[in-house]
């Protein structure tokens, strides 16, 4: 009988838990994972080279309780939705993008207080500059 060589993830302490370092940058991510789940694919916390304090769908979890709790409107939503799936914040400098600029701006403020509560965000005081 031969020996199978045996394969195991690394537990997360050895790799290292890497907090978001904002409520945009949990986002995006969140959103990368959803277009990789409609693709097909599982993905986890620990997919990728960073381990993150959190499953995708504990940012859906968060987002879903701020819109019960009226902090996000509808209009939050769709903002976050449309420049997530794009990949890029609305630019404040273009007049057609203002209100979305001030949606996000709320939205992702909303998101990252959350977050940040949570342990899924952690601001360190060159992230305030």
């Amino acid at each position: 009988m031969s020996k199978r060589t045996r394969y195991a993830p690394l537990p997360m302490a050895v790799k290292g838990i890497a907090p978001f370092h904002s409520g945009e940058e949990a986002w995006f991510w969140f959103v990368r994972c959803q277009i990789i789940r409609h693709q097909g694919a599982r993905p986890a916390s620990a997919m990728g080279t960073l381990v993150r304090p959190c499953d995708p769908d504990d940012i859906y979890r968060v987002v879903v309780c701020l819109h019960k709790q009226g902090r996000l409107s509808t209009a939050h939503l769709r903002t976050l939705s449309q420049y997530g799936l794009a990949e890029r914040t609305p630019d404040n400098r273009c007049a057609e993008e203002a209100a979305a600029t001030r949606l996000w701006d709320e939205a992702i403020r909303h998101l990252e207080d959350r977050l940040i509560v949570k342990g899924i965000v952690e601001k360190t005081p060159l992230d305030s500059l």
